[in-house]
C-alpha cells in the first residue's frame, strides 16, 4: 500500500518557475501546532561586557517602579518586559567564565538555547543560528557534548543562508542524493577507528559522531525546505559588510533584522546574538568617545568612564529596543504578534566587568506569552535564593518543554510571572 505523503511544513507559490516562500498562514495548519504551547520561539542575546548594574537595575521591585537610564531606550515596551536582578549561576569569575550565561554553573555545558533547538529546532530549516554583532570573542552556544557552536560575524553570510540562491539547495540536494558521499566514506572509517582506541578517544569520536550527524541533519532540512522554496524577501542588505569594531552598532541591527526575518520566514525558531565588546572607539551623537569600549567597562568608578560607557550601552538597547519594535508589529501563523510567541531574553555572563564579578547578572526577559511589567528583585544572600538557572527553567517551560533541571537549578519562577 503507498504512503500517503504529508504536506510540507512549508508552502510556496510557484509561477513560471519561480518559487516563493511563504511565513507560516492560518489556513495552512500551522496555527493548532502554534499553539501547543505559549510560546514556540526562543532568542538569547548576551553582552560580552554586561552592564553598568546601576544604569540597568531600577531602584524600585514591583509594577511601579521607575525606569533607569539603561531601559528608557525600551520603555515604549514597558508591558512587554520583565527585569530580574539578584540572579546568577553561582559560577565562577572572569571573562574566561563569560559562557556561563547560557550554560549555566559549568561554562562550556549544553547551553539554553540548544536544549531548546534540540526540542523544537528540527521543524525548521535551520535548527538555531548564531550570530556575533562585533568579534566572537567568547563562545556561547555549545551542543549536549559541549562542542562549542561558531557564530556568524558577517550579515552577508547569514543572509545569504536564509535567502540564498536555489543553487544552494541543489547543492544539498547532490550531497544527499549522490549515492555514498563522502561523509558517508569518513563516518564509516571512523567508525572502525572507535573500536580499537582507548575510552577517553572513544568519547572524543562520539563528539565528532554528534557534528558529522548535525551536518547531515542540516542538509537534509535544507533539502526538505527547498522542495517548498527558498524564502525571500525585499529587505536589502548595505553593499559592505560592517564588521571593522567601530561599526559593531550597525552590524548589530543587521542582525536583529536578520534575526526577525528568520522567525518570519519560520526558518529557523531559535536564534542567539553574543554583542561583543573589544577595544572599538564609538563616536556617539557627534562625540568620539574617551576610550574603547572594553577600557570604559574597567571604569574603576570614574565618572566619566562610567558616563561614556552607559551612552555606549543605551546604544544596545536603542538597537534592542527596534527589535522589540519588529516583533510586536510582524504576525505569526495564528495571528499572533511574533512577540507574543517568541521568548526573547536579554543577559550576560558578566555581573560587573570592572571587577569581572559574575554576580547578580542584569537580565530581562521580554514577550513569550508571560505576564510582564515588573521589576522582580532577588535577594541572592537569602538561603533559599533562586539561581538564574530556575528562570531558564521558566522559559523552557513556557516553550512546552518538560524540564526539570538546569546545571545547579531544579525550581522555577513561574510564580513570579503569575
Amino acid at each position: 500500500m503507498q504512503q500517503t505523503r504529508q504536506p510540507s511544513r512549508r508552502h510556496a507559490l510557484r509561477a513560471a518557475g519561480i518559487s516563493l516562500a511563504l511565513p507560516g498562514l492560518e489556513s495552512m495548519g500551522l496555527a493548532e501546532e502554534q499553539q501547543a504551547a505559549p510560546a514556540t520561539r526562543l532568542v538569547c542575546v548576551g553582552t560580552y561586557l554586561g552592564f553598568y548594574q546601576s544604569a540597568f537595575f531600577p531602584k524600585q521591585a514591583g509594577a511601579d517602579y521607575e525606569l533607569p537610564e539603561l531601559l528608557q531606550p525600551i520603555r515604549r515596551h514597558r508591558d512587554q518586559f520583565t527585569v530580574f536582578s539578584g540572579l546568577d549561576h553561582r559560577a565562577p569569575n572572569g571573562h574566561g567564565a563569560w559562557n556561563n550565561f547560557l550554560c549555566g554553573n559549568q561554562p562550556g555545558s549544553y547551553s539554553l538555547d540548544q536544549i531548546v533547538a534540540d526540542e523544537l529546532g528540527q521543524q525548521t530549516r535551520y535548527s538555531s543560528l548564531q550570530l556575533s554583532a562585533g568579534k566572537a570573542s567568547r563562545t556561547m552556544s555549545h551542543t549536549r557534548m559541549g562542542v562549542a557552536l561558531p557564530m556568524v560575524e558577517r550579515p552577508s553570510v547569514i543572509y545569504r543562508r536564509l535567502f540564498g540562491s536555489p543553487d544552494d539547495a541543489g547543492r544539498a540536494e547532490y550531497l544527499l542524493r549522490s549515492g555514498r558521499s563522502a561523509i558517508d566514506d569518513v563516518l564509516q572509517d571512523a567508525e572502525k577507528l572507535q573500536r580499537s582506541v582507548s575510552a577517553t578517544d572513544r568519547a572524543k569520536l562520539g563528539e565528532y559522531f554528534d557534528s558529522v550527524r548535525d551536518v547531515e541533519k542540516r542538509l537534509a532540512r535544507q533539502l526538505e525546505s527547498g522542495s517548498g522554496g527558498i524564502p525571500q524577501t525585499d529587505y536589502q542588505l548595505p553593499d559592505y559588510d560592517p564588521v571593522a569594531p567601530t561599526l559593531q552598532l550597525e552590524a548589530e541591527t543587521l542582525m536583529y533584522d536578520l534575526m526577525t526575518l528568520a522567525l518570519e520566514t519560520d526558518s529557523s525558531r531559535i536564534a542567539s546574538l553574543f554583542i561583543g565588546g573589544l577595544g572599538q572607539v564609538f563616536t556617539i551623537n557627534d562625540r568620539t568617545l574617551r576610550s574603547g569600549y572594553h577600557a570604559l567597562s574597567h571604569h574603576g568608578n570614574d565618572p566619566e568612564m562610567i558616563a561614556d560607557l552607559v551612552l555606549v550601552e543605551q546604544e544596545h538597547m536603542r538597537c534592542f529596543g527596534r527589535f522589540l519594535d519588529q516583533l510586536r508589529s510582524r504576525r505569526d501563523a495564528a495571528g499572533r504578534p511574533l512577540l507574543d510567541s517568541t521568548v526573547v531574553l536579554l543577559g550576560t555572563g558578566m555581573g560587573d566587568a570592572s571587577r569581572h564579578a559574575n554576580s547578580n547578572l542584569p537580565t530581562l526577559v521580554a514577550g513569550g506569552g508571560f505576564q510582564h511589567g515588573r521589576h522582580i528583585a532577588v535577594d541572592r544572600k537569602a538561603k533559599d535564593a533562586p539561581l538564574l538557572g530556575d528562570l531558564y527553567l521558566t522559559l523552557m517551560q513556557q516553550l512546552g518543554l518538560p524540564a526539570e533541571q538546569f546545571s545547579n537549578a531544579s525550581r522555577n519562577l513561574n510564580h513570579l510571572f503569575g
